[in-house]
Formats: C-alpha cells, sequence, structure tokens
C-alpha cells in the first residue's frame, strides 16, 4: 500500500510543548512504515529526518521583514489586548513557502509556526494542507489564549464594535484577523485538534467553521521511555523524599504562566495544609525563584527538564500529577503523568476532560475551585488501595489512546481525505 508523503511544518522540534508533540506525530508516523519529514527553523533533536536552517532572504527582503517586525514591535507597546501570550507574526514573506511546494512530499502537515510562516506565506501553499492546531491563534486574531464565550470574537468576526472593553491603541487581533480572513478566503484546510474543547472552538468560528475537523491525540511512546519506573527508584534518582505525599506540577515557565494556574494549586495545597494533611510539592519547568517565598509546604524544584526520562522519574515518584490550567488543549503533562501510571487532578476545562476520567483515572474540579481541587487531591492520596486502581486505570487508558499505531492509523485516513479534495480546494484558492 502507498501512504502519502508527509512534511511537518514547525518552528520547532523539541522544547516547547507544541514542538515535541508535532515531533511526536511525526516519529509516530516513521515508526508505522510511513515517509514523514520535519521542516524546522530550529533543530534540537538528532533526528536525521528533520530539516533545520532558516531559508537565505535576499536583502530588500531581509530590510522589509525587519522594517515590518519593528512596526509590529512599536504597535504592540502601545495595543493593550488583555492577553499576555501573543503572537500575530504576519511577517513579510519569506522563499519558504516556495521550498515547501517545491518539496516532494504528497502533504504539508503544519503544527505551531511563529517566526515562520506568514500569513501570507501560508495562503501561498499549494499542496493539500493538514494543520493540527496547539492552542487557538489559527482562528483568532494573534491571541493563542482566547476567551471562550457565546460572544467571543472569533465566533462572531472581529469587528470594530466587539473589542473587550478598556484595550487602548491599536486592534491589533482584529487587523491580523482580517489578514486571515482576506489571505485564506477560499482555502480548505483539513483542521486537526488533539482534544473535542478546541475542535468544537474551531467548528465554531468564522475562519474555520466551513472546513473538516478532526480530533485526534497527539501520540506517546508508551511502550518506550514513558511507563511506570518504581517509585522508590525514581524518587531516589531524583533525590526525592521516600515516604512523603508528593504533588507534582509541570509546565514551561512553572509557576509563573497565568494561564497554567499556579497560583490555583497553591491555594489548594494551602487548603490541604489547613486540614492538617502534610503534602510536598515538587516542580518542574521553573528553579527555585530568589528571595524569601511564603510557601505553603516544601518545595522541591527540578529546574527545567528537557529529557524524557527525568520527566518519566518525576511521574514516577510522584502520588498525584496536578495540572491547575485555568485553560489547555491537550497538555502533555497530563498525557505523559497517565502513561507512567500516575492520576491527575485538574480543572473541568478545555481538553482535560479528553485525558482525566472522573474518579476513574483522577479528578475534575470544578472550575476555577480551588477547594474541590483540594477535595479531588485528598481523595486520590488518603486510600492507597484506591490510588494503586486509579494508577492502573490512567496507565490503560493512555496505552488505549495514544499509542503510535493508533494515532498514526488515524492520520492517514486524513491525509487521504485531504489528498481526495486536494483538485477542489487547490482550484478554489486560485
Amino acid at each position: 500500500m502507498n501512504f502519502p508523503r508527509v512534511l511537518h511544518v514547525s518552528t520547532r522540534d523539541s522544547d516547547w510543548g507544541a514542538a515535541r508533540a508535532a515531533h511526536r506525530a511525526h516519529a509516530a508516523l516513521v515508526q508505522h512504515g510511513i515517509d514523514s519529514r520535519m521542516r524546522v527553523f530550529h533543530r534540537g533533536t538528532e533526528d536525521d529526518r528533520v530539516i533545520g536552517g532558516v531559508p537565505r532572504v535576499t536583502l530588500p527582503e531581509r530590510l522589509t521583514r525587519s522594517l515590518r517586525h519593528r512596526w509590529q514591535t512599536y504597535a504592540r507597546r502601545e495595543c493593550r489586548t488583555g492577553y499576555p501570550a501573543y503572537f500575530p507574526f504576519d511577517y513579510a514573506p519569506t522563499s519558504l513557502s516556495e521550498e515547501l511546494n517545491r518539496s516532494p512530499c504528497d502533504v504539508l502537515h503544519l503544527h505551531w509556526m511563529a517566526d515562520m510562516l506568514s500569513i501570507g506565506d501560508i495562503a501561498r501553499l499549494t499542496k493539500p494542507i493538514v494543520w493540527t492546531l496547539h492552542d487557538t491563534w489559527a482562528f483568532c486574531g494573534g491571541e493563542i489564549c482566547a476567551e471562550d464565550h457565546p460572544e467571543a470574537r472569533f465566533r462572531q468576526g472581529y469587528r470594530a464594535d466587539n473589542r473587550r472593553p478598556g484595550e487602548p491603541g491599536p486592534d491589533l487581533n482584529r487587523l491580523v484577523w482580517e489578514a486571515k480572513f482576506e489571505a485564506w478566503a477560499g482555502r480548505r484546510f483539513s483542521i486537526v485538534s488533539p482534544s473535542r474543547w478546541l475542535a468544537r472552538c474551531a467548528q465554531e468560528s468564522v475562519l474555520f467553521g466551513h472546513m473538516p475537523v478532526h480530533v485526534v491525540p497527539n501520540p506517546l511512546d508508551v511502550n518506550g521511555v514513558w511507563q511506570h519506573i518504581p517509585a522508590e527508584a525514581a524518587r531516589i534518582a531524583l533525590r526525592l523524599p521516600p515516604h512523603k505525599k508528593l504533588i507534582l506540577m509541570g509546565a514551561d515557565g512553572g509557576l509563573a504562566e497565568l494561564h497554567k494556574g499556579g497560583d490555583l494549586l497553591l491555594a489548594s495545597v494551602a487548603q490541604l495544609a489547613l486540614q492538617s494533611l502534610e503534602v510536598e510539592l515538587v516542580i518542574f519547568g521553573q528553579a527555585k525563584p530568589a528571595g524569601d517565598q511564603n510557601w505553603p509546604c516544601p518545595i522541591h524544584w527540578l529546574g527545567t527538564v528537557r529529557d524524557d526520562r527525568v520527566l518519566a522519574l518525576a511521574y514516577s515518584a510522584a502520588d498525584v500529577m496536578v495540572v491547575p490550567s485555568r485553560q489547555d488543549n491537550l497538555p502533555c503533562t497530563a498525557v505523559e503523568a497517565q502513561a507512567c501510571g500516575t492520576p491527575v487532578v485538574a480543572f473541568d476545562v478545555g481538553g482535560l476532560p479528553d485525558i482525566v476520567g472522573h474518579r476513574e483515572t483522577g479528578w475534575l474540579a470544578r472550575p476555577f475551585d480551588t477547594a474541590d481541587m483540594a477535595a479531588g487531591i485528598r481523595w486520590v492520596l488518603e486510600d492507597a488501595e484506591r490510588r494503586t486502581r486509579l494508577s492502573r486505570a490512567a496507565r490503560a487508558t493512555a496505552v488505549a489512546r495514544y499509542s503510535p499505531g493508533v494515532v498514526a492509523a488515524q492520520y492517514v485516513q486524513i491525509y487521504e481525505e485531504a489528498l481526495a479534495n486536494a483538485p477542489d480546494a487547490l482550484s478554489n484558492g486560485d
């Protein structure tokens, strides 16, 4: 059987959650006999199927790109959007779109492309496009963490009369959205969302409402590094206390990222301390902050961790993984924890209900009720037999949903559908 040749496009192939998810999708396809390659700007793996480097640009292109970047920097300084995570990346065109069009692949699989492809570059791609969403940027303005409510701008269109109150300066979100609306009119992308929540948002958006949207989780090598390691050995390896109840939390930026909810975790743990439940926190993604801090319990800081084997040790050492995100798609940390047999406690938001079965593999707390989150943590920790049952169910769920073969088969079907619809898609885009 002749499988489609696939080229994944991502700014990076490692370090960030979206980049790691993109490389895992590529690796899952290769593992199952599919000709898959990656094109990235910043290569961090030793995968010889990953092509790295920034395309050469002419001097006029470099000057145009620099001037546009400076204008955007100035405009962002004057604009107050209320979104700390904001990436317009509508820079001047580069030669990368031409390179991608000349590539021998059958399908282009887009991922997170900040500073890599402009809105116009995406419009100039001539091959069938499958686009995995790792956040809300593709169907919004410049927000990667957009508000989700019935009157959200991505559902109505970005008009002059529906901007959030109290946002001074230029309406960059509207400018970016209008650029997408004009550039991508008539185009057909096959949209993939790792979670049902983000798929629903895409389907209800003005930009992507007419496009096919599929739900496919990010794959994980559950029979490789992502397996349970005996807790005693994991704690010795990481120099963690052998007999304490350990709560794990991790994210890029650690406790500092507002949408990751580190403050909500600390509030939940503080309530456990008031209930005389002795716990200790283990944090990865951040080193210990300077200065004295009033923490609700002892904290072990693992710092930034890029080695998957060390992360697997951290998950296995913990009694429970807490993902207190205010908004999240299908966070790698929750999926990885489950694969290592660690129950997950999270808020019932975003894509987390796709991962956590309430009282089956963990606990889904009411958003953003820190007392309910504290109750969930206690529920997991207070009964050893229950925790063992949750651990086995978490591992079984991860194997059934995220195994590379399971996910690769779903992607192959989407690629074949994209190829079958390519003539209509390309003629509409002319």
